[in-house]
């Protein structure tokens, strides 16, 4: 099997969408822009030096969500693709996922940012496996039915992305041997699964990584 793996955010977006999500709820009055923005842009500096607290940044996340409820969440993720996301969609991203998708290759999106925001972009991409942080859902008699901010399982982090790949071949009944693996990623956070697999692709690469490639001859790809 040929497994190509797409981080998302910068990779084959040229935004963050968990990010953009939060600014999002902030247009639509769901945070208090000035205390959700300077808290927003805390995580993801932390995020850029690598040093992230993802459970931490998770719960923060999906606070106004939670507030909000499952139907309105929806509602107003609609109008996140359609205003911030689709305007994003990049001609040589979707041709990128075509071209390994027409190769006949499995394809995944790998991704830190959590499952409410990224599935429906995954769609938008004609991705169906999607990899992403998974979120715990209150299903206790007489809970709410609906998250609680918290992480299920391993979050697609760092190196939990090769935990959680390494569990997606598991459950196929594959290993690392088995397939033959590609993996575009702009960031030095993704450096442990870019080191894992076949093929690494710095992808909009980060200063960081841009350097690293560059000195071990990994490809590099500018694809905005």
């Amino acid at each position: 099997m040929k497994l190509t793996l797409f981080d998302l955010d910068h990779t084959l977006l040229p935004i963050d969408s968990d990010y953009a999500w939060g600014v999002f709820t902030s247009t639509i009055g769901w945070t208090d822009p000035v205390h959700f923005d300077r808290r927003n842009d805390e995580f993801f500096a932390h995020y850029q030096a690598g040093t992230l607290d993802i459970r931490e940044y998770v719960r923060f996340a999906t606070a106004a969500l939670r507030q909000h409820g499952a139907i309105q969440a929806q509602t107003a993720h609609v109008e996140f693709m359609k205003t911030v996301v689709a305007p994003a969609i990049k001609q040589q991203a979707l041709a990128l996922v075509r071209q390994h998708q027409q190769a006949g290759d499995e394809v995944l999106i790998v991704t830190a940012t959590n499952e409410f925001v990224t599935r429906p972009i995954a769609q938008a991409f004609g991705v169906a496996e999607l990899i992403a942080v998974e979120l715990e859902v209150d299903t206790a008699p007489g809970g709410s039915g609906w998250i609680t901010g918290e992480i299920v399982g391993v979050p697609s982090f760092r190196e939990g992305k090769i935990a959680r790949v390494t569990q997606w071949l598991a459950n196929r009944q594959l290993d690392w041997p088995d397939v033959e693996t590609t993996f575009y990623s702009d960031s030095i956070n993704d450096l442990s699964l870019l080191e894992r697999v076949t093929h690494p692709v710095a992808t909009n690469p980060d200063a960081p990584l841009r350097a690293l490639a560059s000195a071990r001859g990994w490809r590099i790809l500018d694809l905005f």
